[in-house]
């Protein structure tokens, strides 16, 4: 049976409850994802000071050839990538991929530092994100950055902060669109602290300094900060806690971002979208997959991303939440990577906008569980697969599993052919 033959029973089985299969594909590929830079060469960036990349809490594991070495290797994996998954696509930077001609400390980055990102992504059509990097840093050897104790040591993270909004807002306006910025620190302690007040205070301090920037058009730069469970170093304690994060954003009216892997392991997300989108104005959903622990494996097209998309499509709040990616695997091929988590993500919306939201409701409204229930179960073996490769099609990238020969191709072309890093 051809694509376009499954796809006719598909849309004629789904408009039986009322959802429109042509409207979802649609609205499905509008919705930008961001892919993360550091996919490209597990979180090693391109500072020419040398750095463990896994310090602050940050580690990829693997030795899969290729890596990317450079700007311009990242960015033909990235077009590689791209290349693999329909839809509108953003990319998320670093600050520790910045390329200049000599080295530049993080404090000092400008603009002119991310020229070729910027010019690239002009010419791809796309929109930059962007993220401070407060780790794997020597002034962020002790996992503390903008809540230490040495206002030395806290004054230079926050001049890298006011730095990199500068930026951000450049890229805004480079792109004639705004740039998200987002927020993490790793800072914490491995075992049981003497004091967590202090340092909570110290964070909220810092950041208060970063954003209380005039020059910086917050409608340019979007900021949103991430909480985290626990870290590398900070296994007992961390700072920036999911609690302390959700008070400081709602107080300071700016965005949320939650990390599908940044919670106890039994603990999922899409719950905590309604409720903190009823007081908060945004969020930022970085797509991840724990297992165990905050290990950013590569997403899937699993219940917990459907029930994210779910909530995003049954509170109507597809413009106030983002959608960024947040994994880094270097045991796998990393193209590969790319494709199966950028296609998950987009799988996830799809999936959403056929969900027959208003019959549900209805069934809700008249106090009809079992109906209701019954429905959210059917829909579950639906015809969803018919839906998604038309989507596919109409983007004009391949099918699934079909993708998995582009990636090879290049693996076999470009990958093994770079020089062990």
């Amino acid at each position: 049976m051809s694509i376009e033959q499954a796809y006719e029973l598909a849309r004629t089985r789904y408009a039986q409850f009322g959802v429109d299969t042509d409207a979802a594909i649609r609205r499905a590929l509008e919705l930008p994802v961001s892919l993360h830079c550091w996919q490209t060469d597990d979180v090693a960036g391109f500072e020419s000071r040398p750095g463990a990349a896994d310090s602050g809490g940050i580690m990829a594991t693997g030795n899969w050839p290729g890596r990317a070495r450079n700007g311009d290797e990242a960015r033909a994996d990235l077009e590689q990538a791209m290349a693999l998954v329909p839809g509108v696509l953003r990319v998320n930077l670093h600050a520790c991929y910045a390329e200049t001609d000599s080295f530049v400390e993080r404090d000092r980055l400008d603009a002119s530092a991310f020229s070729r990102w910027i010019a690239w992504a002009k010419s791809r059509r796309i929109s930059l994100d962007f993220n401070p990097t407060f780790f794997a840093h020597p002034k962020a050897d002790d996992g503390c950055t903008l809540a230490h104790p040495d206002p030395d040591i806290r004054a230079f993270w926050i001049r890298h902060g006011q730095a990199c909004r500068r930026i951000a807002q450049a890229m805004a306006e480079a792109q004639g669109e705004p740039c998200r910025l987002n927020w993490w620190t790793p800072d914490g302690h491995k075992d049981l602290p003497a004091d967590r007040w202090e340092p909570r205070r110290r964070l909220a301090a810092s950041y208060d300094k970063i954003f209380d920037d005039p020059s910086v058009n917050p409608a340019l730069c979007l900021d949103y900060i991430e909480s985290k469970l626990f870290g590398i170093g900070s296994e007992e304690y961390v700072v920036g806690s999911a609690e302390f994060c959700q008070g400081y954003a709602l107080s300071r009216d700016i965005g949320l971002c939650l990390d599908m892997g940044h919670y106890h392991p039994t603990e999922t997300i899409h719950d905590k979208l309604s409720s903190h989108l009823l007081f908060g104005k945004r969020l930022l959903v970085h797509l991840s997959r724990p297992i165990r622990w905050d290990s950013d494996h590569v997403v899937l097209f699993g219940d917990d991303l459907k029930n994210v998309f779910l909530e995003i499509r049954r509170g109507d709040v597809w413009d106030r939440v983002a959608v960024a990616l947040d994994f880094f695997d270097g045991s796998i091929n990393r193209i590969g990577a790319y494709a199966i988590g950028s296609r998950a993500a987009r799988k996830g919306a799809l999936y959403a906008w056929l969900d027959p939201t208003d019959p549900l409701r209805e069934y809700e409204r008249q106090g009809k569980g079992a109906q209701r229930l019954a429905l959210m179960e059917g829909f579950k073996t639906m015809p969803f697969s018919a839906v998604w490769d038309r989507l596919c099609e109409q983007a004009g990238v391949p099918t699934d599993p079909e993708w998995i020969a582009d990636m090879e191709r290049y693996e076999n072309d470009v990958l093994v052919k770079r020089a062990a890093p």
